[in-house]
């Protein structure tokens, strides 16, 4: 029998109780026993009245009130902050901005009779807005733009499904080339990536691909079209495949980075040509002291090797990396570029490592605790041969030296310089000289979320 409510229940027990407690006036302790006693039959009666809604839910034609408000306290959004709002429920999705905005000033200063001593720039090298969230079911989503100088350019776009070790992604990604290239442009330990990742046009491509990644094991492998802005062009039928493994165990506090690259690149056009050049460690000039200039070609197949460590405030890396351009009736020229890398953390902290790659640098004592942030010193070594097989592009060698403050996670201020000894150069002196040397300098300031 169903309880129409507490009351009822009550009234019955008054109308119970004994005579003699209406007959005459009850003392203060038997006030009060009455009030306890009362008080506990309203909680019975309530615990009883909840079983019974319970019951009635889980029965046919029962009201959806009770039943409806579990699963809306489950999937009740709740907001985290990493570097920015993350919106997600227990659902499964998620919902986060994201952006970095990076603001360079650097310059090039070459040898005076060359016409292009470059001076002092200043541009945003990167203003990124985008948004990236997990779906339920195993799928997650990015979707980002680059805003940087008045243009929009799409950098990472992308859906992804994969539950597990293995996950498959559709969109524009960065092939799998290289440390430096898949280490985030928020973390690179001097200003610009390696000289040869630039040469040899490595960049986001819209295209198939998947991974798959274990405790100490990563493989990835794709087929790629162009960058998607290229793909505008009708003429632009060019594909290619790219694949990337790497070994990365851990020993005690000691990570181990061994890996390898392959690329191959079919131009699909007869009338296609190839051009490599790199710029001199500062984005600001447009001057490129070595460049082949264009090269008839079919297609073009890379491959590339990379070592990092990592233990406590040290950190070293190498790469090396071989570009081959298939030319029709021709000699195949392979151009080389690779470089090599020590850099400490000065005030104890680490550099960090996740999935292949470089990681954010995390001040222990960040400023708005009262510490100095965390300082990093680097120096690199770099090195790009763009002569071989009649193709005199030139040679450029680099030693560069870089600091960087992390005053909290977020932000990083970067300052570099650069010696350059340039061989056979592009740009020439009045007197005809290829073979000199020039000095690189920049300072990066960046926040990202």
């Amino acid at each position: 029998m169903r309880l129409a409510c507490p009351a009822a229940l009550l009234a019955t027990t008054m109308l119970c109780l004994p005579a003699t407690a209406h007959a005459q006036a009850m003392t203060a302790e038997e006030a009060s026993a009455l009030r306890a006693e009362l008080a506990a039959l309203r909680t019975q009666v309530e615990r009883l009245e909840a079983r019974l809604d319970a019951a009635d839910a889980g029965s046919p034609g029962a009201s959806p009130s009770a039943s409806a408000t579990a699963p809306a306290a489950s999937a009740a959004p709740v907001t985290t902050w990493k570097g920015a709002p993350e919106i997600g429920n227990a659902d499964g999705w998620s919902f986060k901005p994201r952006g970095r905005v990076q603001i360079d000033v650097a310059g090039i200063d070459t040898p005076g009779a060359t016409g292009n001593r470059g001076g002092i720039g200043s541009e945003f090298r990167r203003v990124y807005l985008g948004v990236d969230g997990k779906i339920p079911g195993g799928f997650s989503y990015r979707v980002e733009a680059d805003l940087a100088n008045g243009s929009v350019e799409l950098t990472d776009v992308y859906l992804t499904y994969g539950p597990g070790p293995l996950s498959v992604t559709a969109g524009q990604v960065k092939p799998f080339w290289s440390l430096d290239e898949m280490t985030s442009d928020l973390f690179t330990s001097v200003m610009e990536r390696a000289a040869f990742t630039q040469a040899f046009g490595f960049e986001r491509r819209l295209g198939l691909s998947a991974q798959y990644k274990g405790k100490a094991f990563l493989a990835q492998a794709g087929v790629f079209g162009d960058n998607a802005n290229d793909l505008l062009d009708d003429a632009n039928n060019s594909f290619g495949v790219d694949g990337r493994a790497v070994w990365m165990p851990k020993f005690g506090d000691t990570q181990l980075h061994l890996g390898g690259s392959a690329h191959w690149r079919d131009f699909n056009d007869s009338a296609a040509t190839t051009r490599y050049r790199a710029r001199p460690f500062a984005h600001t000039t447009d001057v490129r002291l070595v460049d082949t200039g264009a090269i008839a070609a079919t297609g073009e197949r890379g491959l590339g090797l990379e070592a990092a460590l990592l233990s406590g405030p040290f950190h070293a890396a190498g790469e090396t990396f071989w570009q081959t351009v298939r030319r029709p009736g021709l000699p195949d020229p392979t151009f080389f570029g690779g470089y090599a890398e020590v850099g400490m953390v000065l005030t104890g902290d680490s550099r960090t490592y996740k999935d292949g790659a470089f990681d954010r640098l995390k001040p222990s004592s960040p400023i708005t605790a009262g510490g100095i942030g965390a300082f990093e010193v680097n120096a690199r070594y770099d090195h790009l041969d763009l002569n071989d097989a009649g193709i005199v592009g030139g040679r450029q060698k680099a030693a560069l030296i870089g600091l960087v403050w992390a005053p909290i996670d977020y932000v990083r201020i970067t300052a570099n310089y650069g010696r350059l000894w340039i061989d056979d150069a592009r740009i020439a002196t009045a007197a005809g000289d290829r073979d000199y040397s020039a000095d690189t300098f920049g300072l990066r300031t960046q926040i990202d979320f």
